[in-house]
């Protein structure tokens, strides 16, 4: 059929700006600077020097002081697979700028189902690293102040409260929050390792003194087993280094770049710390003893039972308590993304003012407390599920990268996808370890949560897609048609309320009607009540007649549903509105006056009809 044009066109559509164009200067002060991100997106792994060479030392220490010896060769093959998830993420960073990490990377490559476990081991990992973060913080305050340990369930809330109310003024806002905390914990670390390397005996052994050991019978031989043990406990130390490849966005422009800075600094840090504490471990012979960090042993050593040794305590305090922002970093942004897709409600993809994921946060906030309360605040119950969610997003994003240099293959894409291989055979090994040898302490729980939710986002998609199906999203939809509507408006008194929403209802369809429920067996305050509402309504002549509708049940919403149901078979109608008004208080305590009826009718409308609702609500 040949076209034919309009002699008649329909205008152009008008685009009306709300505010003016955003040129991304004023939001990028709220953004992150390579310095702040540091401090924001890093604490996670900087407080895993409190406890990963302490993981580390607890398994080698079943072999005795022989096995204690290998401290120092399993912390170097950990710093090496520490270099290699930075010059990995660092790729990542540059591949995919609009954040992400391993979900972005396995959208990219490896397909929906990869990216959505890569998604699920990151929003877990993330969640748990809230919780143990601020237990493990508790746990120290409350180790120097026994008095608080009944209450250490509400200080857990209490610390996830501060630092949920600091993530919701920004990101930027709480790097600038977190920058002192971070530096007085790397600068004592620092010097931890500085001084201990000038003496050749420790300056203290206060600390231990009158502590049991936890150091078993010497052994001859250490197994391969033991030592893979000892290599994925210690891993635990580099969670938190894809955090800032999950969070680019966040960053100031010129955003790759600032994020790239990022990552090699907390790569270089991190590991001159935990290989300078491994080293200090085998120097001072310690050894493990209950009740008593590794790291607290190596401050007293060092630095002496002075101020130094209680800075230092404090410092590691503060930084595992506050180590949960880095969660409020990097997750808001995944679930951005994950909404973005159709993965999750579209409600995570909004952003408040000050660039905040606010309903990210809020989430992670309400299943963090969650998990709080469930555990007691215990952080030896969380500790064990910690490090899996984490590597199987490690694992999955070096294979995506792998799949990334074959496909691009630029100048040198060999060794770049040698070295994302060998990252993935070594976080690959290190999950499988991880999961088995922590099978019965609490990783089943992981290992059924990470298909739940992955089924949890697939269901999501499809409804989405269901009800992008049903619209006709991406489809011309065909010519407007005037349609035949009715509009049904409930009352039950004659009030300036009525007369507002009979007026917008004429305005609305063809037809209205009102409708009131009058009950066919009332006493005598109903029957009167009715009277007067008939009598009144033929005195006022609105020109929009009052339907009657009885019920002999007393009921309210389900007869107003069933009069609709039968005006929809009956009459040819194409549309039928029920317009319900409602009074709102302006203040919120007085929205518990309400009687609710308008909440009634509405939800016996959705539940039984087909028929639009919409409430009218009249600011009173």
């Amino acid at each position: 059929m040949p076209e034919t044009t309009d002699p008649h066109p329909a205008p152009a559509p008008t685009t009306v700006l709300a505010e003016p164009p955003d040129t991304g200067a004023a939001d990028d002060r709220h953004r992150l600077t390579a310095l702040g991100g540091l401090a924001a997106l890093s604490l996670d792994a900087m407080a895993s020097v409190a406890y990963g060479p302490e993981s580390i030392v607890l398994v080698l220490a079943a072999a005795g002081a022989y096995g204690l010896g290998f401290t120092l060769p399993v912390t170097a093959a950990i710093a090496v697979l520490l270099a290699v998830l930075v010059a990995s993420y660092r790729q990542v960073i540059a591949a995919f700028p609009d954040g992400g990490g391993s979900y972005a990377v396995a959208e990219a490559h490896l397909g929906r189902r990869t990216a959505l476990t890569a998604a699920a081991s990151l929003v877990i990992d993330y969640v748990l690293n809230v919780a143990v973060s601020v237990t493990a913080g508790v746990a120290a305050l409350t180790s120097a102040f026994p008095a608080l340990y009944g209450d250490r369930v509400w200080l857990c809330l209490g610390v996830l409260a501060l630092v949920t109310a600091v993530n919701l003024r920004g990101i930027a806002e709480s790097a600038r929050w977190f920058m002192a905390p971070t530096a007085v914990f790397v600068l004592s670390i620092l010097a931890i390792i500085v001084v201990g390397l000038f003496r050749d005996t420790p300056a203290s052994t206060e600390a231990a003194a009158g502590h049991a050991s936890a150091l078993a019978g010497d052994a001859t031989t250490v197994g391969a087993l033991l030592l893979l043990k000892a290599f994925a406990s210690g891993c635990s130390a580099l969670t938190g280094v894809e955090a800032i490849a999950n969070a680019v966005p966040s960053f100031r422009i010129p955003r790759v770049r600032r994020a790239q800075h990022t990552e090699v600094a907390l790569g270089a840090l991190l590991g001159v710390m935990l290989i300078g504490l491994a080293v200090l471990i085998g120097r001072f012979h310690l050894q493990p003893v209950e009740g008593v960090t590794v790291l607290a042993q190596l401050a007293d050593a060092s630095l002496g039972h002075g101020f130094g040794f209680y800075l230092v305590q404090f410092a590691t305090v503060v930084l595992l308590a506050l180590a949960a922002n880095t969660s409020f970093g990097g997750l808001p942004v995944l679930l951005h993304l994950l909404a973005r897709d159709n993965h999750l409600p579209h409600v995570f993809a909004l952003r408040a003012d000050r660039q905040v994921h606010r309903h990210g946060v809020l989430f992670l906030a309400l299943v963090s407390a969650a998990l709080l309360v469930a555990s007691g605040g215990d952080v030896n119950s969380l500790v064990p599920l910690f490090a899996i969610g984490v590597f199987v997003g490690f694992t999955i994003c070096q294979v995506g990268m792998v799949r990334h240099w074959r496909q691009r293959r630029g100048p040198g894409w060999r060794g770049k996808a040698l070295l994302n291989g060998v990252g993935a055979l070594l976080t690959g090994t290190a999950t499988v370890v991880v999961a088995g040898t922590k099978f019965t302490e609490g990783a089943w729980g992981i290992c059924l949560g990470l298909p739940l939710l992955v089924l949890c986002f697939e269901l999501i998609h499809r409804t989405y897609a269901r009800i992008g199906a049903n619209l006709g999203l991406g489809a011309i939809p065909g010519p407007l048609t005037q349609q035949r509507s009715l509009v049904v408006v409930p009352v039950h008194a004659i009030t300036r309320l009525t007369r507002d929403a009979l007026s917008a209802a004429l305005s609305l369809g063809d037809e209205v009607q009102a409708v009131t429920v009058v009950h066919t067996a009332p006493d005598v305050e109903d029957r009167l009540a009715a009277e007067a509402l008939r009598r009144d309504w033929e005195l006022w002549r609105p020109g929009v007649p009052l339907i009657e509708i009885t019920d002999s049940h007393r009921r309210l919403g389900q007869p107003i549903a069933a009069y609709v149901n039968t005006l929809a078979a009956e009459h040819a109608y194409d549309r039928i509105t029920v317009l319900i008004p409602e009074a709102e208080p302006r203040r919120l305590w007085q929205r518990a006056l309400q009687n609710q009826r308008g909440a009634v009718i509405a939800r016996a409308l959705r539940r039984h009809t087909d028929a639009v609702v919409c409430r009218l609500r009249l600011r009173m």
